[in-house]
């Protein structure tokens, strides 16, 4: 082994880089959260009000309408997601547009599981957006706001015409506290707390506009609806979901730290701040990137980089020249070397992506430790390349 470089002097104070569950807010503790309704049944009245103040503070946060329905739903983005799918679409035509790993299990669910007839699928490689203007305006749609396995987000909403007589499902789970959403044009959007806030996972959120309850009470699907997903009572949606009353036994630990982390992000100036601190964040993992020769940010037009997940993959000759399979050997690699020792943990590109590695830059993110995170990477990498 020769040329091989030192290790760099400071360490992240904080190295938890995942792409979710992600980095806790700065400051959190155990002892940060209310224990009031811990053990307690979800249906008393002190748990019922801590999950329907869940839900006023997620309202607050983001500027959802008043007249629009926020409930927290089992299984996170995942269950909320799949809810909005099995009880809305089907009704007319339907588009479902995925450029990364998670859209295209909603493709999957829309041919393999619903059987929907009448379905338009657009997909992209990873890095990637597809022509979305190809979608009729009459269609339901299902799109990944920002594609958290590829760094990719939609850079507008300018496709979906305001007046749209099919109803829009948005996927939102790595885009909502880190960009602004467009309510408007959004009739089911979907979410969990353990990504931009960092929260506990295993629960999401379902944001409901009155189109989208409308079709939900004029509509029944032909297929079976698992308790899980029934949002009506009689032929009128439950709007107690909405008020805290879930569907089934929610977690009040994870609640209180969920809670927690709005708490903290209505302290320090709420989902403007949230932006910023991402946007911050970002900018200090892609500049890198546009510096290193080495490195290629997976997206190649700046208006659809994501400012959360940020995605890269390797370049240049000593890269190029290498097998396939060591190729995606070095960003596993560089992720080990890196966990060894305690430097960055969790930030290795998702499996079924192109080898990369995929450092998070949401608002829980502090920049110190993404500076003193890029170094290391830079030592692992001549490392690795000084070894072969």
């Amino acid at each position: 082994m020769t040329n091989v470089p030192a290790e760099p002097a400071l360490k992240p104070a904080r190295p938890q880089f995942s792409s979710g569950p992600t980095v806790k807010f700065p400051g959190w503790s155990l002892d940060k959260l209310k224990t009031e309704s811990l053990g307690r049944s979800h249906r008393s009245a002190v748990g019922k009000a801590r999950l329907k103040y869940a839900i006023d503070l997620t309202r607050e946060l983001l500027g959802v309408p008043d007249d629009y329905l926020v409930g927290i739903m089992p299984a996170s983005d995942t269950g909320a997601l799949e809810c909005a799918m099995w009880t809305m679409l089907g009704a007319r035509p339907a588009t479902v547009a995925a450029w990364e790993s998670f859209g295209n299990v909603w493709i999957q669910d829309a041919v393999k599981q619903l059987k929907l007839p009448d379905l338009q699928v657009l997909d992209a490689d990873y890095g990637q957006i597809p022509d979305l203007t190809q979608i009729p305006q009459g269609n339901d749609v299902v799109f990944t706001w920002n594609g958290t396995t590829s760094g990719a987000k939609i850079p507008n909403t300018d496709w979906l015409a305001a007046d749209r007589e099919g109803i829009t499902i948005n996927d939102a789970t790595s885009a909502v506290f880190a960009q602004e959403m467009d309510w408007a044009k959004l009739d089911a959007t979907t979410f969990s707390w353990q990504k931009v806030m960092g929260s506990e996972a295993q629960h999401g959120m379902l944001i409901l506009s009155p189109k989208a309850v409308a079709r939900i009470e004029s509509y029944d699907p032909e297929w079976p609806l698992p308790k899980l997903f029934r949002l009506k009572k009689g032929d009128k949606i439950n709007r107690a979901i909405f008020e805290g009353a879930t569907i089934n036994t929610p977690s009040l630990l994870a609640t209180e730290d969920y809670i927690a982390a709005l708490e903290w992000a209505k302290s320090i100036g709420g989902r403007q701040a949230m932006f910023e601190r991402a946007d911050a964040n970002a900018k200090i993992v892609t500049d890198w990137i546009e510096a290193t020769p080495w490195l290629r940010n997976m997206v190649d037009d700046p208006a659809k980089r994501t400012n959360t997940g940020v995605c890269f993959v390797f370049q240049g000759e000593w890269y190029d020249g290498l097998s396939d399979e060591d190729k995606a050997g070095v960003p596993k690699k560089i992720a080990a070397m890196l966990d060894e020792r305690d430097v960055g943990y969790d930030f290795n590109g998702y499996r079924d992506a192109p080898p990369s590695l995929r450092i998070w830059c949401g608002g829980t993110l502090e920049q110190e430790d993404l500076k003193r995170l890029l170094p290391w990477i830079e030592w692992a990498y001549e490392t690795i390349k000084s070894s072969t």
